[in-house]
């Protein structure tokens, strides 16, 4: 199946962005993607859940034999519902909730949701993030810098406090962290910074929960095509988005899913506080 595909020219307005309105569509899953029932009769909880990314996540998941509870903004009720539809299809089911992971009481109400459907959570992957590129630091407003460390590290914190009530033994946790987390971004500080903590906490983390038997893992990706990107870069930017990178095209969230089933899988059971790097070939401290 091949991977490389063009991305014209395009933007939208508003965030988060939709991956309904995104051409060409991303590619969720390889066409060859063949389940091995890896995560068979767990229960997934994944943030960001309905495009891009999460998505690819989610139905890769689901074709392993998980069950799904997802958790979107509203804007993006669509997309989720197009996603719920992908992991019916592989046979699961997939509770859907929408609300704002920036209030403190959704987070309790994602929690009471997922565990009132499944009565536990044995996967929690982190990966709901937004960012807003700022060309000038000075630009940065007090506003923009609580939101965007609210959402990409505050609302992890939350959630995985009210989650280990529900966890166990060999269950495990994985954050979607960024190849700026360890290069940096001049546009970006602020997310740099949120996801330069994500990795910091994944390293903590899994050292608290050793005792526990809890996995802590993190994924880095790159440059994926993904409505985050055509939600907060100008259409020239998006037309040459990924092809800085040494396999000089964009990756696909179909490339970085099964990074995540194997850390959700025994096949990562001796694997914990590290992180998995998606990036097209960008070397990176680790």
């Amino acid at each position: 199946m091949n991977l490389e595909v063009e991305t014209p020219p395009q933007h939208q307005r508003e965030q988060p962005g939709l991956e309904n309105q995104m051409h060409p569509q991303p590619i969720y899953m390889r066409d060859d993607y063949v389940g091995s029932g890896k995560l068979e009769n767990k229960i997934a909880l994944i943030t960001g859940g309905d495009s891009g990314i999460g998505r690819a996540v989610a139905v890769h998941f689901a074709r392993e034999g998980a069950d799904l509870a997802i958790v979107h903004h509203p804007r993006e009720e669509e997309d989720a519902q197009k996603t719920r539809q992908l992991v019916e299809a592989e046979g699961r089911r997939c509770l859907l909730i929408a609300g704002d992971l920036r209030k403190p009481s959704f987070i309790r109400q994602v929690i009471d949701q997922t565990v009132g459907q499944y009565h536990h959570i044995n996967i929690l992957v982190n990966n709901a993030a937004n960012h807003v590129e700022q060309p000038e630091f000075t630009d940065i407003s007090d506003q923009q810098l609580i939101d965007t460390f609210e959402l990409n590290i505050l609302a992890i914190f939350r959630l995985v406090k009210l989650a280990l009530a529900h966890m166990a033994a060999y269950d495990c946790i994985i954050n979607t962290t960024s190849v700026v987390s360890y290069r940096g971004s001049k546009a970006l500080i602020d997310y740099a910074s949120t996801k330069g903590a994500v990795t910091a906490f994944t390293r903590s983390l899994s050292q608290h929960l050793v005792e526990r038997n809890i996995r802590v893992n993190a994924v880095a990706p790159g440059p994926i095509w993904t409505p985050l990107i055509v939600s907060t870069k100008t259409e020239e930017e998006v037309a040459e988005f990924g092809k800085e990178t040494p396999l000089e095209r964009v990756g696909q969230p179909a490339e970085v899913a099964p990074a995540y089933v194997f850390l959700a899988s025994e096949d990562a059971s001796y694997l914990t506080g590290q992180v998995i790097h998606i990036n097209g070939g960008e070397v990176v401290n680790t």
